[in-house]
């Protein structure tokens, strides 16, 4: 049983709720783009941090694996891609010959910021015995420099499947490294990265929440700092937070990771209540670079087919091995 009140609940799922479209002006432009996606036989892919109403207009909404698992097989000859730009460019690698739009191309990510191609380079010079796994959240080039890329959703599976006599190097994002080590019991070396908005939560922060919320689990992402995920009931990927939560006979879930997947999880496990995890500052957290996509800015991409996505062709074939290790991997 929930040790609150209803309206102590409504009051905390009401926090962070973001001004929309007038329902008449979202109503038409969310037709509009449903007839431009039959007419240039697009696919509409969103991760589940985008906002509302573009999750509510697309093809597919999902974590980075299944946008990766969406992307390659999709038949379409246009692919809308509402993330940010490393995901973009793995729908481009694995659709090297269709056209990828994205509605800002602005969008990125501190993950991919804080691994540049060069500096990897650089530190894989250092020990021909490196096995590099790349967590997905980086640049086309980092892929190509890499032997196998991982989701929050597949890390696991991909560092055991690693070979045995190599020196495992996990990049960029050393919270979700540290928890594949825990998991797995397998050394790792990690490069110094972190999303910059799971790292926002803290002990402390996640401690007061359970407190207003006693019998509400506590289900947190990988990239979540080790003492918020040490409080955490669940870790997990996003996707797996709606099979976690779906089976649960929990009521109510407090919710540590970007606040966009609230949305999803409200949608697919109506009868539950969801509970964004604050902060120290903030009582709810948001991706700046996830909320930079807008469902006008997604109108105006189809219209005008750009920002479209373009890579060489050196790097969308060396990008792609790593990519495709992946797949096969994940579909053992």
């Amino acid at each position: 049983m929930i040790d609150a009140s209803d309206t102590q609940i409504r009051d905390r799922e009401k926090i962070g709720v973001r001004p929309g479209l007038a329902p008449a002006r979202l109503d038409a432009l969310s037709r509009e783009i449903v007839g431009l996606k039959r007419s240039l036989n697009a696919v509409i892919l969103a991760h589940n941090y985008q906002v509302s109403e573009i999750q509510d207009v697309a093809d597919f909404v999902g974590d980075s694996l299944g946008l990766a698992q969406q992307a390659a097989k999709t038949s379409a000859d246009v692919i809308v891609f509402c993330g940010v730009h490393f995901m973009a460019e793995t729908a481009k690698i694995l659709n090297p010959g269709k056209v990828v739009v994205l509605p800002d191309r602005d969008a990125g990510c501190s993950l991919e910021e804080s691994c540049p191609a060069d500096r990897l380079r650089a530190l894989q010079a250092t020990n021909p015995n490196f096995y590099t796994i790349a967590y997905i959240n980086c640049s086309a080039e980092v892929k190509a420099l890499s032997d196998v890329i991982c989701t929050s959703g597949n890390a696991v599976r991909i560092v055991n499947a690693a070979p045995a006599d190599k020196d495992l190097l996990f990049v960029p994002d050393e919270n979700l490294g540290s928890w594949v080590m825990e998991q797995t019991g397998r050394p790792m070396t990690l490069w110094r990265g972190d999303c910059y908005v799971h790292v926002e939560w803290t002990h402390g922060s996640i401690l007061k929440i359970r407190e207003d919320f006693p019998g509400a689990p506590v289900v947190a992402h990988p990239e979540c700092l080790r003492s918020v995920r040490l409080l955490a009931d669940e870790v997990c990927s996003t996707e797996k937070m709606v099979s976690y939560c779906r089976a649960s006979p929990a009521p109510a879930f407090i919710i540590a990771t970007e606040a966009g997947m609230l949305h999803r999880l409200r949608r697919e496990c109506p009868d539950k209540t969801f509970i964004p995890a604050p902060t120290d500052r903030c009582a709810c957290n948001e991706c700046r670079f996830m909320k930079m996509n807008t469902l006008d800015k997604l109108y105006d991409c189809m219209v005008n087919l750009s920002p479209k996505l373009e890579l060489s062709r050196d790097i969308l074939e060396r990008a792609r091995a790593p990519i495709d290790r992946m797949l096969e991997i994940s579909a053992r």
